[in-house]
């Protein structure tokens, strides 16, 4: 027996109908509740895109396995059954009379023990729609869409810093130096006098003084260039891989074909 909450979870899941072997019967469309003893009863499953579509197979006897609803019923008992419309979301006690008959079950005696007062309200009203407050003939297919944007986040920073450092500088300075050297003027007629200016035989010193350049290294701090921090943007590119979730509509007729919703980007006109 399935209960109210194992239900809500078959509606929120969107499993499937299917029959004994598993195989897909259709999805999961409505789930009916029994107005006096609140408990699930009858669900129907999409045969079709359509809410006429729909077919009702009784709850009695199903077993969920998994987001699936697993029925005693094989897939072309469910669609030729009979078509009850619920446009209000519930089910008279005749038209769910027709539905247990045509299923072979008895729908009088069905399950008793939940059963606390009568088998249908004032109104001959034995369940009710639980699965939309309004249903009709359309629903709504939604799908995923990427959304790419940027965001500027910091990822580092960068901080300009002197510091010294030590390197020899060789360079040659040319320098200069004073030698003596003797030169000797023979004796002539202009400079005979200064050569006889003295006694015939001496004895004499005469001094010179000698001059050379050294080389004087002094050092001084002078300014050679500004150096500052500016930033620039750099745009690349980079690839974004990502799944995106959509739905996707079948439509399943009485005749067996079976159509898949085909995407816009595919249609040709």
């Amino acid at each position: 027996m399935i209960t109210t909450d194992q239900s809500q979870q078959l509606l929120s899941n969107g499993g499937n109908v299917v029959d004994n072997d598993g195989n897909k019967i259709g999805s999961i469309g409505q789930v009916f509740l029994d107005d006096q003893t609140g408990q699930p009863e009858w669900v129907t499953t999409k045969t079709g895109m359509f809410g006429g579509g729909e077919s009702f197979v009784p709850l009695r006897h199903a077993e969920l396995t998994g987001d699936d609803l697993r029925v005693p019923y094989d897939k072309d008992k469910v669609k030729d059954a009979p078509r009850i419309s619920d446009s209000e979301g519930h089910l008279s006690e005749e038209e769910e009379g027709t539905l247990y008959s045509y299923y072979g079950e008895n729908g009088v005696d069905y399950d008793s023990s939940y059963d606390t007062s009568s088998d249908s309200d004032a109104s001959g009203d034995v369940g009710h729609d639980t699965s939309s407050p309004n249903t009709d003939s359309a629903g709504t297919r939604s799908e995923e869409q990427l959304n790419v944007g940027t965001e500027t986040r910091e990822t580092g920073r960068a901080r300009l810093r002197k510091y010294i450092v030590t390197e020899n500088v060789t360079t040659t300075v040319p320098v200069s130096r004073e030698e003596v050297r003797v030169e000797r003027e023979p004796i002539t007629d202009a400079n005979r006098g200064d050569a006889m200016s003295g006694g015939d035989l001496t004895t004499e010193e005469h001094d010179v003084v000698l001059h050379e350049e050294k080389v004087v290294v002094d050092k001084e701090t002078v300014p050679v260039e500004r150096v500052r921090m500016d930033k620039e943007t750099v745009t690349g590119e980079q690839q974004v891989d990502e799944t995106v979730r959509k739905e996707q509509v079948e439509l399943e007729d009485q005749s067996g074909t079976t159509g898949q919703d085909v995407p816009d980007s595919e249609r040709r006109g």
